[in-house]
C-alpha cells in the first residue's frame, strides 16, 4: 500500500482543474490557476509519487470492455490461509476492489462480470481458492451514485468551513 499524503487547498485545485480539462499542459493549468508552472509540475509530481493520484486504468469504465454485471461478494476466509487467500483473489481479474470489513464477512469484493453465468464463473473460481470458507454474492441492479471525489476536492479547495 502506497503512503498517502495529505493534500492542502493549492493541490485540491490542481486536481479539480486537471479534473475540468484532463488533457491540459502543466502551462495551461498553471495558467488557468495563477501559480507557476513549476508550482504546478512539482506538486503533481509529489503527489505521483505519494500515491495520491491514481492509474490512469482507474477512469475506464469496465462496461466499456463488455463488463456490465457489478457484484459485491462478502466472503468468510480461514483465518489462517487469509493472506494467501487474497494474493489468489488479486489473480482473478474480474475482482476489481477488494476490502477488509468487521462483521459476518472478512472481505467484500467488487467483481464485474459480462452476464449471471459469467459471474457463476467467477464465483466458482473464488470459491476454490483455499482459504475462502463461503461466500455471499448480491448483484447491483444499477449504480445509483458512482465512485465520487469531487466534492471532496471542493471542500480541500475552499478550506475549513467558518464556524
Amino acid at each position: 500500500m502506497t503512503s498517502v499524503t495529505t493534500i492542502d487547498p493549492l493541490d485540491a485545485r490542481i486536481l479539480l482543474a486537471l479534473d475540468d480539462h484532463p488533457s491540459a499542459t502543466i502551462l495551461q493549468l498553471a495558467k488557468v490557476l495563477g501559480v507557476s508552472r513549476n508550482t504546478v509540475h512539482a506538486r503533481l509530481q509529489r503527489m505521483e509519487r505519494a500515491g495520491t493520484l491514481l492509474g490512469f486504468s482507474q477512469r475506464v469504465s469496465p462496461a466499456s470492455m463488455g463488463y456490465t454485471l457489478v457484484a459485491f461478494v462478502s466472503l468468510a476466509i480461514s483465518q489462517s490461509e487469509g493472506t494467501s487467500a487474497m494474493t489468489l483473489l488479486e489473480d482473478i481479474p474480474e475482482v476489481v476492489e477488494v476490502h477488509a470489513t468487521t462483521g459476518e464477512a472478512d472481505l467484500l469484493a467488487k467483481v464485474v462480470a459480462r452476464d449471471t453465468a459469467d459471474l457463476h464463473r467467477i464465483n466458482q473460481t473464488i470459491l476454490r481458492i483455499d482459504g475462502v470458507v463461503r461466500s455471499s454474492t448480491a448483484v447491483s441492479l444499477w449504480e445509483a451514485m458512482p465512485n465520487r471525489t469531487r466534492a471532496l476536492l471542493e471542500s480541500v479547495a475552499h478550506g475549513p468551513a467558518d464556524s
